[in-house]
């Protein structure tokens, strides 16, 4: 079976411990995400995460658009481990094997009806479309380019929610973004926008 040309590079994230690995095709649907806490987790979706959790350091897996997030323990540094990913992922893209069979469902928000916002716990507001549309344009490319996701909640009391997922998630700086960044540009697109946070 003749192998697929695969280009696989490393980039360090905002968070230290979580490494993007991008490669030069899609390795998911890219309107879809896929992220694995743990090996149980990637059972029917995702037999490429399901190899990385072998790795005795791997904690997560995240897949995104061209690139596969890894988030380690402390018991080694990057410098040891990063070639041998590197290397793994390569690999596994060229011989033509599946990386994600299924989209995981989310899983903070019970019966979801529309993929953005769970409505069981949250009334929609006149402002969701409006910021919806500054987080796409503004900030999800920026935290794609970090290795990372975000999700509108809702909007309620001038308190912004949101959801951060892959490197974004348990990032040091992920505060600042939030606070200096997003909270930022709601606020000056949208008075009413008092702050915004992040749903653990």
């Amino acid at each position: 079976m003749s192998k697929i040309p695969v280009t696989i590079y490393a980039e360090m994230t905002p968070n230290p411990n979580t490494m993007k690995f991008v490669a030069n095709n899609y390795l998911i649907d890219p309107s879809a995400t896929a992220e694995f806490k743990n090996q149980q987790e990637t059972k029917g979706f995702s037999p490429m995460a399901d190899e990385l959790f072998n790795f005795p350091f791997v904690k997560e897996v995240y897949i995104a658009n061209n690139f596969v997030s890894i988030t380690k323990d402390d018991t080694l540094a990057w410098d040891f481990v990063t070639t041998e990913l590197r290397d793994y992922i390569r690999n596994y893209i060229s011989e033509g094997k599946q990386v994600v069979t299924a989209i995981p469902e989310e899983k903070p928000a019970p019966e979801v009806e529309d993929k953005t916002i769970d409505t069981s716990n949250y009334s929609p507001s006149e402002f969701d479309d409006a910021i919806i549309g500054l987080l796409d344009q503004y900030v999800k490319p920026a935290v794609e380019g970090d290795g990372g996701a975000i999700e509108f909640r809702n909007f309620d009391n001038g308190v912004v929610k949101v959801v951060l997922k892959g490197a974004c998630s348990g990032c040091p700086s992920s505060t600042n973004t939030l606070k200096g960044g997003i909270e930022q540009i709601l606020k000056q697109h949208i008075p009413e926008v008092k702050e915004v946070v992040a749903e653990s």
